[in-house]
């Protein structure tokens, strides 16, 4: 597989920005081949890499290894070359925790240095317990598709789920350096999440917005709500772009 897949938006339209979309633990580009057209079909650039490699014995020169490979990929992303901004880095499980990580670096290139980034379904200290790998697509997923997209994928990884994200990694939002919009993800029925430990991440950034997606489990992106939550994605894309203003604004509703 290559360095990146890439997803176009409609001929004629303009780019609207770039989105990076970083894997978590024994994912690939492929896991997310459909978040990434419903994106672009926005007219958003999406790239979507390989899940970083965070060595628990290494984790400083696996981000550093980590954030070269992003800075190359964002490069290009315009229709006629240079970048396409806003550039919004969106990663899931350890590629979530990875793009957190990498936002307090004072070594991160200048080309990586994002407008927002969206982290989804961050992982927790709670250790993954499962034998099988009905039991990992049960801790993942309750979507048949995106069950039967990870079954048939001979580059998924299985069991990864138990591998352990590095400590130094995991507390990055702790820091409270971010200074940058960040949507925060998290599914309701996820085993892996520490829901308090957002909602003081989410409280203690400038600007940032903690999404609970009701019944989803760890990969919130591809679950049975993923519709729903790709249009939570690009709302705060859209609302990004407008200066973090709402363009929407419910006046009155009956539900």
């Amino acid at each position: 597989m290559t360095d990146h897949s890439d997803y176009f938006g409609p001929e004629g339209l303009l780019v609207r920005g770039t989105v990076i979309v970083v894997p978590g633990r024994g994912e690939t580009q492929g896991t997310y081949t459909r978040f990434g057209k419903r994106l672009a079909a926005d007219a958003y650039r999406v790239r979507v890499v390989d899940a970083p490699v965070l060595e628990q014995a290494y984790p400083d020169a696996s981000l550093t290894a980590f954030a070269s490979r992003l800075a190359d990929a964002v490069e290009g992303t315009a229709p006629e070359d240079g970048v396409a901004r806003p550039v919004v880095l969106v990663g899931a499980d350890s590629g979530a925790a990875a793009v957190a990580a990498l936002l307090g670096r004072a070594d991160v290139p200048a080309a990586l240095r994002p407008d927002a980034v969206v982290l989804a379904g961050l992982p927790g200290r709670a250790a993954y317990a499962g034998a099988t790998w009905d039991d990992e697509l049960d801790v993942r997923t309750s979507c048949p598709t995106h069950r039967g997209a990870l079954t048939r994928d001979p580059e998924v990884r299985r069991g990864t789920l138990a591998d352990a994200v590095p400590d130094a990694v995991l507390t990055a939002l702790d820091e409270g350096a971010v200074d940058i919009p960040v949507l925060l993800l998290a599914g309701g029925a996820d085993p892996l999440a520490d829901h308090e430990a957002l909602e003081r991440a989410a409280k203690s950034l400038s600007r940032a917005r903690l999404s609970v997606v009701h019944g989803a489990h760890h990969d919130v992106l591809n679950d049975l709500q993923h519709r729903s939550v790709a249009a939570e994605v690009v709302s705060f894309l859209e609302t990004l772009r407008n200066e973090l203003r709402p363009l929407i604004s419910v006046r009155s509703s009956a539900w």
